[in-house]
């Protein structure tokens, strides 16, 4: 999974002290057991002189070194039986001495070769979580949308009921998380303000998110203002390339930001790059078809209308009808 660089990061940092203190943890119980039975560090120490001193008889000249590597193994066999005896004595279990180990997969390193070990994936995951729980209210979830707040009575314009019209994006926004992957398509929520585009798009989100895939989740003005801010050199470089590396990109609110040549040539990049790459995002939006395309350039309003599955909102502002 693609993580953000600031994801990733702290879950490392995690793994790190997780690893750290497991260490340090072992290394005290070792010292406990040692101190109470001294004859086992003895022992331990002299079994790891044994190491050294059998490759040291294998690269010396001039001796018998098969009878000098073979008087080691007796020594240390000798070493072997008599810790065992020892434990065994007192009722000690063989793994108290060990080195710790955080994950049998890759020993706390985080990778297993050049993949992500499913600890680091777990604790990116948790990352992930934590930074959409700071973003988001903690109510985004499918079982606390309430349709009774849609009329059911036909919009002149559709010819449907805005209740049987948000039914249907209702279940599709449900479904689409529920079958997410990263070949799965782009969509653009477009109704007027106060229609569920951000509290669906945030519930897909935190639903994506917890089935392990990576998700960025940001308001236009918040991203157009990170790529500002490495532009004119007062942000990290990794600062925008989350956009562009995660999962699922949900960038919310688009036509509220201030419309600029730099913001319409980094909306396009955004857009067009993800596109390109087949990784999917869902940008919601209070401008119809019309507004989008007069405030946008036409390969911004083309690349949005032709390539992302619309998802249409309708209704009156939930938010004034809670007032």
């Amino acid at each position: 999974m693609a993580y953000s660089e600031q994801v990733l990061r702290r879950a490392q940092a995690r793994l790190a002290q997780e690893k750290a203190n497991c260490e340090a943890e072992a290394a005290a119980r070792t010292e406990q057991i040692y101190r109470q039975f001294p004859r086992l560090r003895e022992i331990d120490h002299a079994m790891r002189q044994s190491v050294a001193k059998a490759v040291s008889a294998a690269f010396r000249k001039g001796t018998d070194t098969t009878a000098a590597i073979d008087a080691i193994k007796k020594e240390n066999l000798a070493l072997q039986q008599e810790r065992e005896w020892i434990l065994e004595a007192n009722d000690l279990d063989e793994s108290a001495l060990e080195p710790a180990v955080i994950c049998p997969q890759c020993g706390g390193s985080g990778y297993v070769g050049a993949a992500m070990c499913e600890c680091l994936q777990e604790l990116c995951r948790q990352e992930q979580k934590k930074e959409l729980s700071s973003l988001l209210s903690g109510r985004e979830h499918f079982d606390q949308f309430r349709l009774e707040y849609y009329p059911t009575e036909p919009d002149p314009a559709m010819g449907i009921s805005p209740r049987q019209l948000m039914q249907t994006t209702y279940t599709h926004c449900r479904q689409y998380a529920r079958e997410f992957s990263r070949k799965s398509p782009s969509l653009l929520f477009s109704g007027g303000p106060g229609l569920g585009k951000t509290f669906l798009s945030a519930c897909i989100a935190r639903s994506v998110a917890d089935s392990g895939f990576s998700v960025v989740y940001d308001t236009a003005g918040k991203l157009l203002s990170d790529f500002e801010a490495v532009k004119f050199g007062s942000g990290a470089g990794d600062l925008t390339r989350k956009y562009l590396a995660c999962d699922l990109l949900i960038i919310d609110d688009l036509g509220t930001e201030m419309t600029t040549q730099f913001t319409q040539s980094v909306l396009y990049q955004v857009i067009n790059t993800r596109l390109m790459e087949g990784t999917p995002a869902i940008i919601s939006t209070n401008l119809d078809d019309k507004g989008l395309r007069q405030r946008y350039s036409a390969p911004i309003a083309s690349r949005l209308l032709g390539s992302y599955e619309t998802c249409l909102f309708l209704g009156r502002d939930i938010r004034q009808l809670r007032r």
